[in-house]
């Protein structure tokens, strides 16, 4: 009696537990796979001449055929250059999109054994910037509705009532809704 292990679908598919995220990047050559898959779906490409005949060299590179350029699959993105196992950065990417209540810095250099909190504090913060679409919608527009609330966070002040947000740190919550006509 085998289990087999579904893999993923480069694009679609995201490991919802740990044991899946384990089946799925199992090494360095699994998560160069995948991002092979996102950045190009049908083969490779060289960036500079377009051409999709090349081979693989040492080190996960690739060497086109037609103009001699190497190129990496890392190239350009947050891993660029990085001498941190593609592993380790797929964790890290697990662990702060697995969690609805996110993971902050300590909670990454915790889990992924990290000797420093600046080193975690930097990898959390590549990591928002490249999840932010540069091309996203703002919000609000003709026919959207949004909505603001606030609060506050922190735990009771010392001071009573008489400034009792002085230690806490206000939050603006923004949603989006589109409204939609009724005929």
């Amino acid at each position: 009696m085998g289990s087999s292990v579904e893999m993923p679908v480069v694009g679609r598919d995201y490991p919802g537990t740990w044991q899946a995220f384990e089946a799925w990047f199992s090494d360095e050559d699994a998560c160069r796979g995948y991002l092979e898959g996102l950045r190009w779906p049908d083969g490779f490409m060289c960036p500079l001449c377009r051409d999709q005949d090349a081979w693989r060299i040492a080190g996960g590179r690739w060497m086109c055929r037609s103009c001699g350029r190497q190129t990496s699959v890392t190239a350009g993105t947050i891993f660029h250059r990085t001498r941190t196992p593609l592993r380790t950065w797929f964790a890290a990417v697990w662990f702060v999109c697995a969690d609805k209540s996110g993971t902050s810095a300590v909670g990454l250099q915790r889990v992924l054994g990290f000797g420093s909190y600046e080193t975690a504090w930097a990898w959390m913060h590549k990591l928002r910037r490249a999840m932010v679409r540069p091309e996203r919608d703002l919000l609000g527009g003709p026919g959207v509705a949004v909505e603001l609330d606030e609060t506050f966070i922190g735990g009771r002040s010392p001071l009573g009532r008489r400034g009792r947000y002085e230690t806490k740190a206000e939050v603006v919550i923004a949603v989006e809704g589109r409204v939609q006509e009724i005929v």
